[in-house]
């Protein structure tokens, strides 16, 4: 029988295009390049994250005058400098902040900021200007550029049933996975079984497209066993939050104190569009952010993980000064950005705080473009060439 007749006949075909969830965001990979033993876990607060409310001016009079009733007193801040202090649901990531392991870099944007989620989003993953559309992302560059003679494809993980355009390359891609034990059990299903069989003794010189999607099936099966059987080597002791995030980077962590060849790792918290009603909702999450990166680090720290691994977190932009009707904060631009781990040269606020008397059109305006961020990743940590990767030269700092 022909591959097509047994694909238009066979029930088994069906079946097999049953699991695009997990295989959509694959691609057969291979192993990093770059320094042995250093590791990326970025972190993504979606929907924009309203970093005024997060990092706080509490002694600054702009600040309160254009948050009549959204501002957050001075009582109930925790303060960590003589002008900025964390929101008190920060609490966490304040410990963290006292142990010399947090920088925050202020301002953080780029050139003629875009406010919708979509784009700007696109334009963080892509490390694009404002005006060009790109199809792959910073780090599935990366990967296409660094992964020459590898052969592994989960080098880069994201914790989700999607891949984000950040992790997706010319050639290669990351790999997306949600919830690795129920991967695992939908791979090891006779009838996906059966299938992977089948197309492994088809000889590969026609139908290139039905040849490939055997090949994802079968590398996505090899790659559900690994990864698996690495999350049963260590089971973390610490106190995760109990919501999806805390579960998502304790997987991360049972990874990493596996010592899997996963290098870089992606995982995201959801909510932080604040029109209205901001305070409980952003608070909420904060809360989840700090327990859970708190947890995180203790794990690394505790297994001689937390030298080797540098934790970025980011949202697309940042909120407008000036509160609306709704006691919330709309799209705005620039942000603070936060870096974690104990290779920090520059712990603390690496730069000022943003400006509230030097607005564009009532936005804080960007000192740092996020792409020197990217290109000082990629060169000081990723052991790669920034340039190349980004597609021109960005000035790289020194937080590492």
């Amino acid at each position: 029988m022909k591959r097509r007749a047994f694909l238009k006949s066979s029930a088994l075909a069906s079946s097999a295009f049953m699991v695009p969830s997990f295989l959509a965001g694959f691609q057969s990979n291979r192993l990093l390049g770059g320094q042995p033993g250093k590791k990326l876990v970025v972190v993504q607060l979606s929907g924009g994250n309203d970093g005024l409310n997060t990092v706080v001016p509490y002694r600054n009079d702009l600040y309160y005058q254009n948050r009549p009733t959204l501002a957050l007193k001075d009582s109930e801040v925790l303060r960590v400098s003589d002008d900025l202090g964390f929101n008190p649901a920060l609490q966490s990531l304040r410990e963290l902040y006292d142990d010399g392991l947090v920088s925050i870099l202020n301002n953080v944007g780029y050139p003629n900021p875009d406010r919708s989620h979509f784009r700007s989003m696109d334009i963080w993953h892509s490390a694009s200007d404002s005006t060009d559309y790109l199809s792959t992302g910073w780090i599935g560059r990366y990967l296409d550029t660094f992964c020459e003679g590898c052969d592994k494809p989960y080098h880069a993980l994201e914790a989700d049933d999607g891949l984000s355009l950040a992790l997706k390359g010319r050639q290669r891609n990351g790999f997306a996975v949600s919830d690795i034990p129920q991967l695992k059990r939908t791979t090891d299903s006779q009838l996906l079984k059966a299938v992977s069989k089948y197309g492994a003794s088809m000889p590969h010189h026609e139908e290139e497209n039905v040849a490939y999607l055997y090949k994802v099936l079968a590398d996505t099966q090899a790659s559900a066993g690994y990864l698996q059987t690495q999350l049963q080597t260590y089971r973390s002791k610490e106190a995760y939050p109990q919501t999806p995030f805390g579960k998502d980077l304790k997987q991360i962590a049972e990874l990493m104190c596996a010592d899997s060849d996963v290098r870089i790792y992606y995982v995201s918290l959801t909510g932080f569009d604040t029109h209205a009603n901001q305070k409980p909702q952003q608070e909420r999450l904060l809360r989840q952010y700090a327990d859970g990166m708190k947890a995180f680090v203790q794990d690394l720290k505790r297994n001689n993980l937390l030298d080797e691994t540098l934790i970025m977190t980011f949202s697309e932009f940042g909120r407008r000064v000036k509160q609306n009707g709704s006691g919330g904060s709309d799209h705005g631009a620039a942000n603070n950005l936060f870096l974690l781990g104990a290779s920090l040269k520059k712990a603390g606020f690496y730069n000022a705080a943003p400006d509230l008397s030097q607005l564009d059109d009532g936005d804080l305006k960007f000192d740092t473009d996020f792409r020197q961020i990217y290109a000082t990743i990629l060169n000081r940590w990723l052991d790669a060439d920034s340039e190349a990767i980004l597609g021109q030269r960005f000035a790289t700092l020194g937080f590492v």
